[in-house]
C-alpha cells in the first residue's frame, strides 16, 4: 500500500504564519503537523511509498524534512511530488493532484490511502488500515458531538452496516454528527476512478466530492477513528491543537 499526504495548499487564512512555511510544517505541541500524521500511520504494515505532493513553492522545504525525519526515525521511503502550482490561482486543486501522482508515479496497481497533511490525530491508524484492506473505498469518521459544529464540515448518514447512504457538505439541517474526515482508503481498483471522475468535468478541488461521486457507483465503507482529531484551518484552531495535543506527545 502507498501513503499520499495531501500537502499542496497555501493556507491564506494562516498568513501570515503560511507565507513562508507550509501549514502541515508548522509546529504543534512541539512538531510538525505532518509528523503527527506519519507517526500516527507507524502501525500500519506493507506501507511502500509516502508521497507528499505539495506546491513549487515548498518542495525543497518538504524534502528538507523528510531527510530529517529519516534520520530521527525508523526509514521510510519518501518521494516529494511537486505540482508546479505557485499560487492559488494556479493550484490543481486536493483531486487534481491525487490524479497527478497517481498517474505521473504508476500507482494503480497498489492500494492507496490518502490523508490531509494539516489533519491531526491522537492516536494510531492502525485499525483504520486494518479494517478498509478489505473494502473498495473506506472514509474515516469522526463523531463531532454538537450540531452546530458539524456545520462547517458534512454530514454523513449510513446503513446498519456503515456504508454510506447520503453525504452533504457544510449540511444547513444537519442530521447527526458524524462526519467524514480527510482520511481515506482506496483499493487498488478503485484508484483509477480518478481519472473517470476528472475526465467527467468534475471539481477538482476538495477531496469529499470525490466521495459524494464515489459512493452511488459502488460501496463506501466508513470507519470511526479514535481520540482526538483535528483539521487545523485557523489561528483560532491552531492555538487549540497546541494546547490540547500537548497531553498527546510521545518522543
Amino acid at each position: 500500500m502507498n501513503i499520499l499526504i495531501l500537502a499542496a495548499g497555501y493556507a491564506t487564512r494562516l498568513y501570515p504564519l503560511t507565507l513562508n512555511k507550509a501549514k502541515p510544517l508548522l509546529e504543534v505541541a512541539g512538531k510538525p503537523m505532518v509528523e503527527w500524521v506519519l507517526d500516527n500511520l507507524a502501525p500500519v504494515p506493507d506501507i511502500e511509498t509516502v508521497f507528499i505532493v505539495t506546491n513549487h513553492k515548498f518542495a525543497a522545504d518538504f524534502q528538507t524534512w523528510a531527510d530529517g525525519y529519516n534520520e530521527r526515525r525508523p526509514k521510510l521511503r519518501f518521494k516529494i511530488v511537486d505540482d508546479q502550482s505557485t499560487s492559488d490561482a494556479d493550484k490543481l486543486g486536493a483531486i487534481g493532484d491525487i490524479h497527478l501522482v497517481v498517474n505521473r508515479e504508476h500507482l494503480e496497481d497498489d492500494d492507496l490511502m490518502v490523508v490531509a497533511g494539516d489533519n491531526l490525530f491522537s492516536e494510531p491508524l492502525g485499525d483504520f488500515a486494518a479494517f478498509a484492506k478489505n473494502t473498495a473505498a473506506t472514509l474515516a469518521t469522526y463523531d463531532v458531538g454538537d450540531l452546530e459544529a458539524i456545520k462547517k464540515y458534512n454530514n454523513l448518514t449510513l446503513d446498519e452496516e456503515g456504508r454510506i447512504l447520503a453525504f452533504e457538505e457544510k449540511p444547513a439541517r444537519p442530521t447527526g454528527t458524524i462526519t467524514g474526515i480527510a482520511l481515506y482508503f482506496f483499493a487498488k481498483s478503485t484508484v483509477p476512478m480518478f481519472n473517470t471522475y476528472l475526465a467527467e468535468g468534475n471539481n477538482p478541488d476538495q477531496p469529499g466530492r470525490f466521495i459524494q461521486w464515489l459512493y452511488p457507483r459502488l460501496p463506501v465503507h466508513t470507519h470511526p477513528i479514535k481520540g482526538t482529531w483535528f483539521d487545523i484551518g485557523s489561528k483560532e484552531t491552531l492555538e487549540e491543537a497546541n494546547r490540547i495535543f500537548a497531553q498527546f506527545r510521545r518522543e
